[in-house]
């Protein structure tokens, strides 16, 4: 049994047609939850792409294993998902995205070199790189990983000092000049790669590849797509497949852009906020984001009819999901940050080709969800023991056989914005810098320190565009989530080398042998089962 877990970036769940968009259709994504499970309420661990990823790869909250901002390094040492299926002698690989930064000075300060096998594998967060494609690959990126596209391009003809910002990340204007997809107005342009040379494309071949390439062995393929992550530029015909009316009425209001909420103000206030409020900037790009998804969903047609021509549906599990959304200028917001829906919540879609899980083909599950759920469930599904002491997620394996389940009644995302304009805006200090979101399926309240929380009923208020959280009508409902968001913060996250039952055995052994503590004289040791050492007699 193998696992293909498919990944998008920056993808909102409300732009493919199995989650009701109307605006796009993406008919072979929608196929696959006709074949699975869709997963309606399922949240990310931070909206940013390193520390999202960084939870989903090891199964952990964000206050937990540390990686809190991109470019963070993951700490040497912390436990992940390639890890745990290696023990299980499960190949664990990687083509595309990981977003991971190694912890190199944890490396030599524990004298383990990076080229090293030991090394090479805690630098990829656990995986085996087949490829790896971080699409942030300007020349002076750090930690850049674009070398086997860039090879890919020019062997097609497509040549320079970096063919993926010339050619992948270019577009050509209406007088013939070359024009940066970096910057928005260029959106509507089309690269000048061809559609079947495009980073979708090619990843899709690649992991055609590293599937073929495959023996006995099991393996997971994570296979993790750049797009429709900015830059917002995509090949013909895909640039121009929609237009301005195609796209969704941007979801804000006036009275979100006068908050009174310092934070919230210094956020709309930032400049990339300041350009997707601007509707000729969002009339140019959010259609050029359909294009990717439409070309995405295209390349998953591709991906899908191989597997069942090849005979591999019946003997893989198959995930898509994404790391995160976009605002698109939705409550006065650019790129992915805060916890709206359009952000922090994200598409999941499990395909399970045992027949335990035929009962549940082509269903939707409202129960909360996390993104730290997909590690242990893998674990699961290759056989292994669930690990508690380490793993935070909880496995999905028994609401994809119908079963009904205890389950989490709230779920919780981070975010730390220590690095973010905003946080200087209103002075607060890095360490401060932290937002908590806890969800509980209807109230989502979001913890700030140091200022006064917000609130949304998203019954009342689907579009999460009226804070309560000043409302003392709503004192209630906040004092609740608040203990909540305290109950979750006390649980233990670094007791992770001891399980349950080791620490329930220890306590029944009470002292190591040995050690006699707190016995008044003989009689009382011998009643306990315990004995002096040999050379004692009293």
């Amino acid at each position: 049994m193998n696992v293909l877990w498919i990944m998008a970036d920056q993808l909102r769940w409300d732009y493919l047609s199995c989650y009701g968009a109307s605006h796009l259709q993406t008919p072979n994504i929608d196929w696959l939850a006709s074949r699975g499970v869709r997963f309606n309420r399922a949240y990310v661990q931070s909206p940013i792409c390193g520390p999202s990823r960084m939870s989903f790869y090891t199964g952990r909250y964000v206050r937990s294993h540390g990686s809190t901002w991109n470019g963070f390094p993951l700490r040497i040492g912390e436990p992940t998902l390639g890890e745990h299926l290696r023990e299980l002698g499960v190949k664990c690989s990687l083509v595309g995205k990981t977003h991971m930064t190694p912890d190199l000075e944890g490396m030599k300060r524990l004298g383990i070199e990076p080229e090293s096998t030991i090394g090479a594998l805690v630098s990829e967060c656990g995986f085996d790189v087949f490829v790896r494609d971080d699409g942030t690959n300007h020349t002076d990126y750090p930690n850049r990983h674009a070398e086997d596209y860039d090879q890919y391009l020019r062997e097609h003809g497509m040549d320079g000092n970096n063919p993926w910002e010339e050619w992948a990340n270019t577009a050509i204007g209406a007088d013939g000049e070359l024009a940066s997809g970096w910057m928005l107005e260029n959106s509507s342009l089309a690269a000048r790669v061809p559609k079947e040379h495009s980073e979708t494309a090619w990843l899709t071949t690649r992991g055609i590849e590293y599937i073929e390439s495959q023996g006995d062995q099991p393996w997971l393929c994570h296979l993790s797509y750049i797009k429709p992550h900015w830059p917002y530029l995509a090949p013909a015909p895909y640039n121009n497949l929609f237009g301005a009316l195609d796209v969704p009425p941007v979801n804000r209001t006036e009275q979100e852009k006068n908050t009174t909420h310092p934070l919230m103000q210094a956020w709309i206030n930032m400049r990339v906020s300041k350009s997707f409020s601007r509707e000729s900037i969002r009339d140019i790009v959010a259609p050029v984001y359909m294009g990717l998804i439409k070309e995405l969903d295209d390349q998953m047609g591709r991906l899908f009819t191989f597997l069942k021509d090849s005979g591999r549906m019946d003997n893989t599990m198959i995930v898509f999901c994404s790391d995160h959304g976009d605002n698109l200028g939705d409550h006065w917001l650019g790129e992915k940050d805060l916890f709206h829906d359009c952000s922090a919540k994200v598409p999941l879609l499990v395909y399970d080709p045992r027949a335990s899980a035929n009962s549940t083909r082509g269903t939707a599950i409202d129960q909360l969800v996390e993104g730290i759920d997909l590690t242990p469930t893998f674990i699961e599904y290759f056989g292994g023991q669930s690990k508690p002491h380490i793993i935070e997620g909880r496995s999905l394996e028994p609401l994809l056989q119908g079963q009904s389940p205890d389950w989490r009644n709230y779920c919780v995302s981070e975010y730390d914005y220590s690095t973010r304009d905003a946080r200087r805006a209103v002075d607060v200090d890095q360490n401060d810098a932290r937002l908590a979101m806890i969800f509980d399926g209807r109230w989502k309240y979001i913890h700030v320190e140091t200022m006064r929380p917000m609130l949304f009923d998203l019954d009342t208020d689907p579009e999460e565009v009226i804070d309560l959280g000043a409302d003392p009508a709503y004192a209630e409902q906040l004092a609740r989530l608040s203990e909540l968001h305290y109950k979750w913060s006390r649980q233990h996250h670094s007791r992770i080398t001891r399980s349950a039952e080791t620490i329930e055995a220890m306590t029944t052994a009470k002292e190591p042998p040995g050690i006699l503590i707190g016995y008044a004289n003989k009689e009382e040791l011998e009643k306990s089962g315990r004995e002096l050492p040999p050379h004692a007699s009293r």
